[in-house]
Order: C-alpha cells, then structure tokens, then sequence
C-alpha cells in the first residue's frame, strides 16, 4: 500500500503542484485548505506523514502540529513544516513544536520527496520495506509471497492487499469503511459487508495448524490484525 501523505496548504496553485510531485512520487494523497480541516483529515484518514504549511487559515500549521503532538494517538505522525519564514528563531519555534523537518520556501520538490522519504524511513519502516512480517506472518512483496510459520498460504488478490494494508499497521484498528477505501478504493462502490467476507477468507487462509487467529474482530469499530487477538 502506498504510504498516504496529507498536505495542509491554503494556496491552491502550491497545493496543487505538491500533489502532483507527491503522486509523482508513487504517494497516495489527500488534501486541506486549512488547519481545521488538516486536524479533522488527520483522525478520519489516517496519513502516514503530515506536510504542513506554517500559514493557515482558521488553525495556524503550528497550532495543528502542537495539538498533533499533543494527543496519544497521532503523536508519532511524522510532520514536515512549510514557511516562507526563514528567520532561526522561526525554525527553531516550529522544530520545538514537534514538526520533524522544517524547509523554507521556495524549495526543492525533489528534496521535499527526499525528506519525507527519509522520515518514513526512520518511523515507518514497513512502508518502504519490501517484506512485511507480524505474528510470524511474512509477506514478501516483491515476489507476491505469504508465509505464516514458514508454511505457504495461497492469497487471492483483494485478501493480499488487505493483509498487506493490516500488516502495515498492526494493532489498529480499522472501520470497514475506512477498509474498503484502502484495498477497493474510493471510486469503487462495494458493500461494507463483503469486507467481512473477505476478513473470513484471510482468516481461514491464515488458520494454519496451531497457530492462533491473529486478526482481532472490535464490535461496533472495525478489525485489526494483533497477536492478543484471543
């Protein structure tokens, strides 16, 4: 799954251009015009790396980042700041505030990419690695291989992506909607339901001899692949 880059900018001519570097850049994106929106996107999407402009209506880009920082749940996010303002004191303020990395416009689109490769690098390094494991699952990605206790298991092709999305985020938990977004996509209208027809292949896929099911069902919220799953 490609990583999912939120960017919170109020120019639509700057938004738009970091949007097509960033796809460009083999990154999903999702867009906000302002910091309230920014702050919203951030618990219904999930992002995996925030690029936040510092200049922001309703909610400055520092205000998003210190209430980002503040909450348990989104505190790793990884958030790189974008300012015109060039000033130490500036960069120091915004680095203080928790943002990872800090460029000053007009900037490099190529070194934004590189930056923002380099911090999934070092907080998400399963986004970048071309084998996932968890639980004693290996997913090699390149090769389009399951393994669980070093036993082969047969994945059809939806049920790879989804073990491949739960693999990416152990422990979270995921609505189905925010599971069909994932694996179908947002242009493809399917039943919430046929996610727990699909959740029931991957575990029947995954039940190999003796080994524990490892995907957690949350009643009411959604599923989650987690070793304490029993």
């Amino acid at each position: 799954m490609k990583p999912l880059i939120l960017i919170a900018e109020d120019e639509p001519a700057q938004m738009e251009l970091l949007r097509y570097n960033m796809e460009s850049a083999d990154f999903r994106t999702i867009l906000a015009s302002d910091g309230a929106s920014a702050l919203a996107l951030v618990d219904e999407e999930k992002p995996d790396l925030l690029v936040l402009d510092w200049m922001l209506p309703e909610m400055s880009g520092i205000e998003v980042c210190r209430r980002v920082r503040a909450r348990p749940e989104t505190r790793a996010l990884p958030v790189i700041m974008l300012t015109a303002r060039g000033e130490e004191s500036d960069r120091v303020r915004g680095l203080e505030t928790g943002a990872d990395d800090y460029l000053v416009k007009p900037f490099s689109q190529a070194e934004l990419v590189a930056r923002i490769r380099a911090l999934l690098r070092r907080s998400r390094p399963a986004l970048t690695d071309e084998q996932l494991a968890y639980g004693g699952i290996v997913m090699d990605i390149a090769s389009h291989r399951v393994s669980r206790d070093n036993v082969p298991v047969q994945l059809g092709p939806t049920e790879f992506r989804m073990l491949r999305f739960l693999l990416e985020r152990p422990g979270r938990v995921y609505s189905r909607e925010q599971l069909l977004d994932q694996v179908w996509g947002r242009d493809v209208y399917v039943e919430s339901r046929t996610v727990d027809v699909h959740i029931r292949r991957l575990r029947m896929a995954l039940d190999i001899e003796g080994a524990p099911d490892i995907i957690r069902t949350v009643r009411g919220a959604g599923y989650a692949l987690d070793v304490s799953a029993n």
